[in-house]
């Protein structure tokens, strides 16, 4: 049986079509790493969390998205196109103009550097600034301009690098937080900081030159802390023997002096007893190494006594 429409059932069908068109305008869903804004009649209402939420259909509420819990970055000198295995593809281009600065000393350096940063507030980031990615973008150029401006090209070369992406760091945070942007900035890193191509051997010349002349240094150095050292411990051991040395030869005269005196004393009161007794323990001393002895008379005259072995019969004796 067919049924003829009539005004009931269109009306009928078009609340049905409302209604379910409405159901499905009303349910959203919000991502673990998103935060969302719903306006209603383009007024900001209120920011809902991970999940799924209600809101008026029909227009009446909108939303918007924003991934607050994913670090972001900008890259400056350079684009990256994706990966491929473990190693990243970069955007063939020219990106001088924004990595191409100007030293201290008046050299030009090329300076690539990555700015990661995370949306902490959503309102803040969506309607407190007309173009906030654009915005930070122009602030970490000017920042990283002045930097590298007030330090010589050596210094940005070489030794400077970790100080001027920390002192960046902290200049594009207070100057983003200042605008009210919503954005928190987690780290500057410097990628590349290299002379320009045309200057690149005359500057890895001078480096090898450095390097060699810091390695020379060094040499020198230890060389020193060891020589020295070594030297002041030998100083040291010749002054001890040399001291040593002295206590002896001193000891020893003191002890030479106090025999003479004793024998002197011995002298003056017995003179023919200590006479002989010097003369024996003269000859006690002298003739065990003595090949052989003559002994004659006081006056020189006579034959001499026979010969006498005394060594032989000294090592007889100690055997």
């Amino acid at each position: 049986m067919d049924v003829q429409p009539t005004p009931k059932n269109i009306a009928i069908g078009v609340v049905v079509i409302l209604a379910l068109v409405g159901l499905w305008g009303s349910v959203f869903t919000v991502q673990p790493e998103e935060r969302a804004v719903v306006k209603r009649f383009g007024e900001v209402r209120y920011q809902v969390g991970p999940g799924l939420h209600w809101k008026f259909p029909f227009g009446i509420d909108s939303v918007q998205k924003v991934a607050t819990e994913r670090v972001l970055k900008q890259e400056f000198g350079f684009r990256t196109t994706g990966r491929h295995g473990t190693r990243s593809q970069y955007a063939e281009g020219d990106f001088r103009p924004e990595s191409q600065m100007l030293a201290g000393d008046l050299s030009i350096i090329d300076v690539s550097w990555v700015v990661q940063y995370r949306i902490q507030d959503p309102i803040k980031y969506l309607y407190e600034l007309r173009e906030p990615g654009r915005t930070l973008r122009d602030i970490s150029e000017s920042v990283m301009r002045r930097l590298v401006g007030n330090r010589l090209g050596s210094e940005v070369l070489t030794i400077a690098r970790v100080e001027i992406a920390n002192q960046a760091a902290e200049e594009i945070s207070e100057i983003m937080e200042s605008y009210d942007s919503g954005l928190i900035i987690r780290t500057v890193e410097l990628q590349d900081v290299v002379p320009p191509q045309r200057v690149r051997p005359a500057f890895n010349a001078v480096n090898e030159a450095r390097q060699q002349r810091e390695q020379m240094i060094n040499e020198a150095n230890k060389q020193a802390n060891e020589r020295i050292p070594r030297a002041r411990g030998e100083a040291r051991r010749t002054i001890s023997e040399a001291e040593g040395y002295a206590v002896e030869r001193v000891n020893r005269s003191t002890g030479e002096v106090a025999r003479f005196n004793a024998i002197l004393n011995e002298y003056r009161n017995a003179p023919d007893v200590t006479r002989k007794r010097l003369f024996l323990e003269t000859i006690r001393e002298v003739a065990p190494r003595a090949d052989r002895i003559l002994v004659i008379q006081d006056d020189g005259q006579g034959n001499p006594l026979p010969l006498y072995h005394l060594r032989d019969e000294a090592r007889k004796g100690s055997n």
